[in-house]
């Protein structure tokens, strides 16, 4: 397999820096995360950003069913004249797209290797299609590997630690030097391993109001949870939301970030039922 530099040179095509690019071609660290997604033969796999195919390779090597789903025409195009056997080419884009839809499966695995500023959508992505998405392994910026993949406590777990930790165990398999990409990125990476529970960790009244409850939590993460709280007026008034905290035996001095995902599902359920109109 060409390196990135040679495919990229091949086409007479540049990393596009806008566009985040930066090109994984290490056949170790391609091979142990395609590994780490556990893919039958036949089983549907969805590959977001795939650029130059360097994953879609060892994911195609399982004979797993591969769709990529690329936005960038000249990565298209050179999907396109690779040729892999067995993988199917989507013109989306990745922060927007229907999993279980393009994969036409209504369960799927997802993996990629994530350009930094579509990390929060993607990831939103993955959490709004839960249902359909059974494993998801992701390369990401480390320092947000290291915040989804934090226990309740400390400066690193947030907002998006929280809601995911409802549904899918989140694991930091590995780090990945800058060094080890074409071109190198300012930081390392790592890779993220994302494992759909069961069932959740507890259960909620409506999803969207969690979703709500704990982003308000982390709002004003300096402040105490009650005046955090307070910045979603849907939420309820001053006193309804003492009486959810009181009610879910949480301290209402407490801060966002020592709240785990079972005791923002404690108080999203407290609030009691949905108002018509507020729910999703």
């Amino acid at each position: 397999m060409q390196t990135p530099r040679e495919i990229l040179q091949r086409h007479g095509l540049r990393a596009k820096h806008s566009w985040g690019q930066n090109f994984l071609g290490d056949p170790d660290v391609l091979e142990a995360i395609a590994d780490a997604l556990e893919l039958r033969e036949g089983e549907p796999v969805v590959e977001l950003g795939p650029g130059l195919g360097h994953l879609t390779r060892f994911l195609a090597a399982t004979r797993a069913a591969v769709t990529v789903v690329e936005k960038d025409r000249d990565m298209i195009a050179v999907l396109e004249k690779e040729a892999i056997p067995g993988v199917r080419v989507v013109d989306g884009n990745a922060a927007t797209v229907d999993f279980a839809e393009v994969a036409g499966a209504p369960e799927v695995k997802v993996a990629g290797n994530l350009p930094y500023h579509l990390t929060s959508s993607i990831l939103f992505q993955v959490l709004e299609q839960r249902e359909h998405v059974t494993r998801a392994v992701f390369t990401l910026q480390k320092e947000v590997v290291d915040r989804l993949s934090a226990e309740p406590g400390g400066r690193e777990y947030g907002l998006l630690t929280a809601i995911l930790g409802l549904y899918f165990s989140a694991e930091n398999l590995f780090d990945i030097e800058a060094a080890r990409f074409h071109p190198p990125p300012k930081v390392d990476s790592a890779v993220l391993r994302l494992i759909r529970r069961p069932e959740p960790l507890a259960p909620v009244v409506d999803g969207a109001r969690f979703i709500r409850v704990v982003k308000a939590g982390f709002a004003q993460r300096r402040k105490t949870l009650i005046n955090s709280l307070k910045s979603d007026k849907s939420l309820g008034t001053h006193e309804q939301l003492l009486a959810a905290l009181a009610t879910a035996g949480i301290d209402p001095t407490r801060r966002a970030e020592t709240l785990s995902s079972v005791e923002f599902a404690a108080l999203e359920r407290a609030l009691g039922p949905v108002e018509e109109g507020r729910g999703a």
